[in-house]
């Protein structure tokens, strides 16, 4: 650990013409730092051009800057310097380059000169610092390979870069072969390309960035998702509790009114029979007598007795009403329950039918919408095709009329159409539609009520809480705007772009269409209104 940070320390402080470490530092106003003999040898060869500029950032200076030693920085350069060389196993023939001139014991050699095309040691190499003429000498880092940097025909230096023909020369080969090509110095080459490696390195860099928010946004997505989880099934416990719950005390009414049907029937069957019980023994009195008064020979008695038997009352022999059945409760029950079940299965269903977002155009186009611009919003200065499904910018303003609806600062329109549910649509623009550079074209959603009127960020697609903006750039780049706060997004190459929503569950994607869907943006988010297609154009005013 100890040694990977003194090698991170030594580049820190290596200067970028010789790449070894600081020599007499020097820090320009612009803040980079070099050796100040290399800063001078480089001003020198800018010198017929009057032109003296830093070789990494290219600020450049008016006339020659005036240089002081910067003593703090030599000061830990030196510190550096007496931690001692790293050990660099993918270089170890660095550190195994002998001087060239100790005899008997050669020592470890820490400077290789190009012009003496020898390596030497600590000791050798003083005359190099002491001596006016070897001071000029180009030093770096030991190497065993001094002739590669040497010019095979010339045997010099290859201090130049041939641009044209991409290789490094020495000064001969420049007025030679080489006359009339575009060069310049290695040293001026190795600063542009390293102002490049810079600017790939913070693209990188951010690149990184964009990819580890993104790993952060999946691991909370995942931790939401496990807590959605979590809460369903705690909700389906406790509906489910509910629903076992209630149907018990269902369960339990339906027995207490069978039971209750039962006893009412019950006591109306035991009033009947104790009726008949009555009725037969009144009946069979009735008999007794009948029986008696038939065996007697007394015709008068008979006479007199038989009008005085009381007539038998007509009582029937079965209940006025129908015996108590339940046939009808279990009918009632058995439609109950197929009515039951069916309803589950449906919620069950919808439950395990979760809606899904597709994966594959095809699938995409499925929830394709047809869109129409507006032209009560259109800006003046951009004019719609006869469909209203192309907007292009115009130079001049067109005489559209007046209407409270119609955007007056930015070049934006908004559809004709309120966009529910879950619908598709793609923009696809000509990047060579028109003669301005650095333009850009920027695809809305948003809510009607976003302000029209003014240039404030309250109308501006994406600058506002109404509105979800993704633009696009000519040069391939990718930027989402949302309430002010910007994301870059990085994603394929195209001119034409999917956009998703499904406007129930909250998701708005963005997609850069090529042979497949390359997902740029999503956003997970709670629709209030229904929102309305908008499309921003910037014009840059600077012709190419």
């Amino acid at each position: 650990m100890a040694q990977a940070a003194v090698a991170l320390d030594r580049e820190a402080f290596s200067c970028a013409i010789c790449l070894d470490l600081l020599k007499d530092p020097a820090t320009l106003s612009c803040g980079h730092s070099y050796c100040m003999r290399c800063i001078h040898d480089h001003w020198d060869e800018e010198e017929e051009k009057q032109e003296y500029s830093c070789p990494q950032c290219r600020h450049s200076f008016i006339s020659r800057p005036v240089l002081v030693k910067n003593t703090m920085l030599a000061v830990l350069v030196e510190q550096l310097e007496k931690s001692g060389p790293p050990v660099d196993v993918s270089s170890v023939e660095q550190t195994h380059v002998c001087c060239d001139v100790c005899s008997g014991t050669r020592l470890t050699a820490v400077k290789s000169c190009l012009q003496c095309l020898a390596s030497f040691c600590e000791k050798h190499l003083e005359p190099h610092y002491q001596s006016a003429a070897l001071r000029k000498h180009q030093l770096v880092v030991p190497s065993d390979k001094l002739q590669e940097k040497i010019c095979s025909e010339h045997n010099e230096v290859k201090k130049m870069f041939c641009r044209t023909d991409q290789q490094l020369l020495c000064v001969v080969c420049c007025m030679d072969k080489h006359a009339g090509h575009r060069t310049v110095s290695a040293a001026a080459e190795r600063a542009e390309m390293q102002a490049k490696l810079e600017v790939r390195l913070d693209k990188i860099h951010q690149m990184i960035h964009s990819k580890e928010t993104g790993l952060d946004r999946l691991h909370q997505e995942a931790l939401s998702l496990r807590h959605s989880a979590d809460e369903a099934v705690r909700a389906s416990e406790e509906t489910f509790t509910i629903l076992i719950h209630v149907m018990k005390e269902r369960q339990a009414e339906v027995e207490q009114q069978i039971r209750t049907q039962q006893e009412n029937e019950e006591t109306r069957l035991q009033e009947h029979q104790q009726e008949l019980q009555s009725d037969i023994s009144e009946l069979k009195r009735t008999q007794a007598q009948l029986d008696g008064l038939s065996l007697t020979t007394d015709h008068n008695h008979f006479i007199q007795t038989y009008p005085e038997v009381s007539p038998a009352e007509a009582t029937p022999i079965f209940p006025t009403q129908p015996p108590g059945s339940f046939e009808h409760v279990t009918a009632a029950l058995s439609t109950l329950s197929d009515l039951l079940q069916q309803t589950l299965k449906e919620g069950l269903d919808n439950i395990s039918q979760a809606p899904t977002q597709p994966t594959t155009r095809k699938g995409f186009l499925k929830y394709a919408k047809e869109i129409t611009l507006d032209l009560n919003t259109a800006h003046r200065q951009l004019s719609l095709s006869d469909e209203n499904r192309r907007a292009t910018f115009e130079e001049d303003a067109n005489r559209y009329p007046k209407n409270p609806n119609r955007f007056s600062y930015y070049y934006q329109v908004l559809s004709r159409q309120r966009l529910t549910g879950r619908c598709y649509w793609e923009v696809k623009w000509d990047t060579s539609a028109t003669n301005w550079s650095d333009s850009t074209i920027t695809i809305a959603v948003c809510y009607n009520n976003i302000k029209r009127k003014d240039k404030s960020d309250e109308c501006r697609f994406g600058f506002n809480e109404n509105s979800w903006a993704l633009q696009c750039s000519r040069d391939d780049d990718y930027t989402f705007y949302f309430n002010e706060d910007e994301t870059d997004v990085y994603g394929p190459t195209s001119s034409r772009i999917g956009v998703y929503l499904d406007h129930s569950s909250g998701i708005l994607s963005f997609y850069s269409v090529t042979t497949s869907m390359n997902l740029l943006h999503r956003v997970e988010t709670s629709f209030t209104q229904p929102l309305y297609r908008g499309v921003l154009m910037t014009i840059m005013r600077r012709k190419i």
